[in-house]
């Protein structure tokens, strides 16, 4: 029987797909998005509100990309970003962590960009952002309005998978092996 099953890889293989997605920032808009956008009836306040949600969020989305852990000697795990130089907060000068692994990479760029883009496509297309911001546009582009986010989707997904991603964000596991129990 082999070592990894389908089951192990389909689940490994969804872990990792939600490693890439800021599922907490995405979760905030969908909670707070009906508040601001007085469920799609919004006047001037709601709409700069929903523009403050979403722009706040996308930026979330972007900074997200960047964060990273590390497990110490002690396996503590500790949080931070990435740097041009490695880590920060940097780890103690003691520790056996090298941290120039942890250096940005241009590939941190683009999941940073296309995780804005998927975001976008996400709450710009929502029933209550296009309705309190462009509600003309809901009847007039029902068509781009379903179109769009597959493109967006297969497109992320794409380049997703050429840029393949080994940070560990602020709140994902750690893939580093457990030590084996006595």
């Amino acid at each position: 029987m082999a070592s990894t099953t389908i089951k192990d890889k389909t689940l490994s293989g969804f872990g990792n797909l939600i490693k890439l997605l800021p599922t907490g920032t995405v979760f905030v808009f969908q909670f707070l998005n009906p508040v601001v956008t007085s469920s799609g009836h919004c006047n001037t306040v709601n709409k700069y509100l929903s523009s403050i949600l979403i722009s706040l969020c996308g930026v979330s989305c972007f900074f997200s990309c960047f964060t990273d852990s590390y497990e110490d000697d002690d396996g503590t795990t500790h949080y931070g970003f990435a740097t041009a130089k490695g880590f920060w907060p940097s780890p103690a000068p003691s520790s056996a962590v090298d941290v120039s692994q942890y250096k940005l990479r241009v590939g941190d760029f683009v999941h940073a960009v296309f995780t804005v883009v998927v975001f976008a496509a996400v709450a710009l297309l929502d029933d209550n952002t296009v309705e309190c911001l462009y509600p003309a546009f809901e009847t007039n582009e029902k068509m781009l309005m379903m179109v769009v986010p597959p493109v967006i989707g297969a497109i992320s997904g794409s380049v997703f998978m050429v840029f393949p991603t080994t940070r560990h964000g602020i709140g994902y596991p750690s893939t580093r092996p457990a030590k084996a129990s006595k």
